[in-house]
Formats: structure tokens, sequence, C-alpha cells
């Protein structure tokens, strides 16, 4: 039986305690499940914003989407994961990549590993939450093989990018090598996607100048066929988000803060 739907929403501001506590709760309100901060240098910082956005809801779930594995020593990593979960009411969930812009690790100071040094670096970290705070569900989003071996070892919800083309349902084969690698646990992992353009209230094309940016190869056509691109009618939406569920078990999708109002059509449509 496939999964019910989850939806979250990604906020990248935070400009005061009210604003973040107006943006959670009119999450909630729209049917929402999780309110998602990102971890980037000149982005809201994550567990400070949470921590607002749960103060301001009952119901709703708070997460980060994700946070860079390698800007944290795992010990102090923990013990904020813990104050958080307590905090919230047993609400957060943390999402974790291994970090992928050398200007940030720059920035803070740090060096910049080599691919698979930030990804053994994140099985490290996911690792010690596993052990010293096992109650909190872990999300790993990415895209490689050594990356999805992590996820499928030891997150509970894994993130998918969707492919960096269309063609031969990369997506599919992305899930094939998860499962694969997952083994015994492939049943029980929550499967995500997040959605980057979407048509807007009058509208039934996307503008699709946010994937255009990670996808800078693909055709108009090619990317609104990609599966974190939708279109057309709230209906069609829905119908798609339906079609990945089916097709691929992707149950829990995730769009940005300005496509919350227009999302929360298609979440109706969907329960």
């Amino acid at each position: 039986m496939p999964n019910d739907f989850r939806f979250g929403v990604s906020v990248h501001t935070a400009e005061s305690q009210s604003q973040v506590a107006d943006a959670a709760r009119r999450a909630e309100d729209l049917g929402y499940d999780v309110i998602h901060v990102p971890d980037h240098l000149g982005a809201p910082a994550p567990f400070p914003t949470l921590t607002t956005a749960a103060n301001a809801t009952t119901t709703l779930r708070i997460g980060t989407f994700v946070l860079n594995a390698c800007f944290y020593k795992p010990a102090l990593l923990a013990r904020d994961v813990a104050a958080l979960r307590d905090l919230s009411g047993g609400r957060f969930e943390v999402g974790l990549g291994a970090g992928y812009v050398r200007e940030e690790f720059d920035a803070a100071e740090l060096p910049f590993p080599s691919a698979r040094e930030r990804i053994d670096y994140l099985r490290h970290v996911t690792e010690h939450l596993r052990e010293h705070v096992p109650d909190v569900p872990i999300l790993i989003a990415g895209n490689g093989d050594r990356l999805l071996t992590v996820a499928a070892e030891t997150a509970d919800i894994v993130g998918l990018t969707g492919g960096s083309h269309v063609d031969n349902d990369p997506l599919a084969e992305r899930i094939s090598f998860l499962r694969n690698a997952a083994g015994e646990r492939s049943d029980a992992l929550e499967l995500n996607i997040a959605i980057t353009a979407m048509p807007a209230p009058d509208s039934e094309m996307p503008n699709l100048a946010l994937p255009r940016r990670f996808l800078p190869d693909l055709t108009d056509e090619q990317l609104l066929r990609h599966p974190g691109v939708l279109s057309g009618s709230v209906g069609a939406m829905a119908d798609k988000l339906r079609g990945l569920r089916e097709k691929y078990g992707i149950s829990y999708v995730i769009v940005q803060a300005n496509h919350a109002d227009a999302f929360a059509k298609v979440i109706a449509e969907l329960r």
C-alpha cells in the first residue's frame, strides 16, 4: 500500500519573530504537515527559526532541508537536535546533506573536502545521530550512488532530485538503486521530492527560472516533464503527484514558500 501523502513548505526568510510565526501558522492552516528551513549562509539560521515556528503552532512538524553535515561536529549537532526535539514536543525531523557550495565553506573558514570525504563525513554524522537521538527521523537528500547508499542504510526519509535529464526514466533508476542498497529497510523508507516550479494562481505555466539554474541543459519541454516541475490545472498537478506515488512510491512533497498558497489547492485535491 502506498504511504499517505505528506506536504512540506520551505521558508527562506526570517526577518522577525512575528513573520516566522505567521508563516508557520499559515502553513498549518493551509494543510501542510512540515515547515522546512534550508542551511545556507545568507539564509535564516535553521535552529532558532524552527524553534520560533514550533512555538507558534501545535501540529505542524519542523525540519531542516537540509543541513550541511560538514558544518557540524556530531556531538554538538546531536545536542541541538535533542533540544529542538524536546522544545517542539517531538515534532522535529532532521534533514542532512553532504554540502556542495564551495564558497560557503570558504566563507565559514572551513576546508572544502572532496565529494568522497564529504559523503563519508555525512555517514559519520548520521550514525552519531542514530545512536544519540534515535527517535528523531532523519532525511538525507541527494542523487549519487555513494550518497544514496548512505541514505539507504541510515535514513528514514530520502530526498530525491528527479535526475539531471528526463529520458530513460532516471528517477526510476535511482529509486531502484536506493531500494537495492536498502535491502530489508526498503519498504520502511519514505521517499521525498522537492517541487522547484509550479504555476502562479492565474496561470497553468510555471516560471522555469529556478529549475533551469540546476538543469541548464534541458529544454523548456524537458523541464516541464521533470518530476520536480508541476504545470497545468490544479487537477493536472494533483494527477502528476498521484502518478509519482503510484509509479515510484514518492509520497512526501515539498514546495517553496512563494508557492504555498497556490499549492494548498493541490493539497486539498489530494486529501
